[in-house]
């Protein structure tokens, strides 16, 4: 009968591994003349996806993580759905077929995007505001997820415009001014992750955690997934990856260094600060190094 030293043991190895196979997923990127595209994107989503169901049924259990997934990957797409239609609540844009096979227009892919770095974007909240371990009640509710938000956002804006502008893999109908991204598109997705993340808080309210795990290593998985995808960024920049000016979908050009130097910035300066002060926040709370 396996013991529950010996499951966390092997939990832990596959936390891990789906990182080091993200990682590999981003230095692929550098590589599309000989990685296959849908293998590039496949190896960026799903192994933070399977990142965050593992660490989340460790922290929340299987019922907890399945309410985050559902939350989740339901209010992302509802919203993806309804903005290819309506305009509301990200801009008007259409997806290519970069990014694989789609449900209602929308890539299966793409929403599997929102659960690996949206959850990890969640753990980073509650570090930086000192949460852990501590029951989500009173204005820690809201708190918590008016961050994770922003976060969030911070990923998207880092990478919006080099997946849409130089990648195009979606498409936004009438461009945008941060390179050819609508600034409509960053608080659609505000909206849309304070949505999930709102739900999730109030879930969590009427049902406490267990006692949270105390290994130091387990808590900063998440701070080093989200840590991969800002600095994993900075790779880009290799020469001859993209032309030197792209078009956005009302045909302006744009200088592809300016727009590979805004993402370096935001990388950076935004997303950096959150892993350092996650990190920082973790070094100061008493952990074991290791065990459960």
């Amino acid at each position: 009968m396996t013991t529950k030293a010996e499951a966390l043991r092997w939990q832990t190895v596959v936390l891990w591994m789906c990182l080091v196979l993200y990682a590999i997923g981003r230095i692929c990127q550098l590589y599309p003349d000989k990685v296959p595209v849908f293998l590039i994107v496949f190896l960026q989503v799903a192994p933070p996806a399977i990142f965050a169901l593992v660490h989340g049924s460790i922290l929340y259990r299987v019922k907890g993580m399945a309410v985050f997934t559902a939350f989740c990957l339901g209010v992302g797409a509802v919203c993806e759905s309804l903005s290819i239609r309506t305009g509301f609540p990200f801009g008007h844009y259409y997806f290519t077929s970069l990014m694989g096979p789609k449900l209602l227009q929308v890539p299966i892919m793409l929403v599997l995007a929102y659960l690996g770095i949206g959850y990890c974007s969640w753990i980073l909240g509650l570090l930086i505001l000192g949460y852990r371990g501590k029951p989500l009640t009173g204005g820690r509710v809201i708190a918590l997820p008016l961050l994770a938000s922003l976060i969030l956002v911070a990923w998207d804006l880092s990478m919006d415009s080099i997946w849409s502008t130089l990648d195009r893999a979606w498409v936004w109908r009438d461009g945008g001014i941060f390179y050819g991204v609508p600034v409509s598109n960053f608080f659609g997705w505000y909206l849309t992750a304070y949505l999930f993340y709102q739900a999730f808080a109030l879930y969590c309210r009427a049902n406490p955690d267990q006692p949270a795990p105390t290994s130091r290593g387990y808590w900063r998985s998440p701070i080093v997934c989200y840590g991969i995808c800002a600095f994993g960024n900075l790779l880009i920049f290799r020469a001859g990856l993209f032309p030197p000016a792209a078009p956005d979908g009302s045909g302006r050009l744009w200088l592809t260094k300016d727009l590979l130097v805004a993402c370096t910035v935001i990388s950076l300066f935004v997303m950096g600060p959150m892993v350092m002060l996650a990190w920082r926040r973790l070094g100061s709370q008493g952990m074991r190094p290791d065990g459960a």
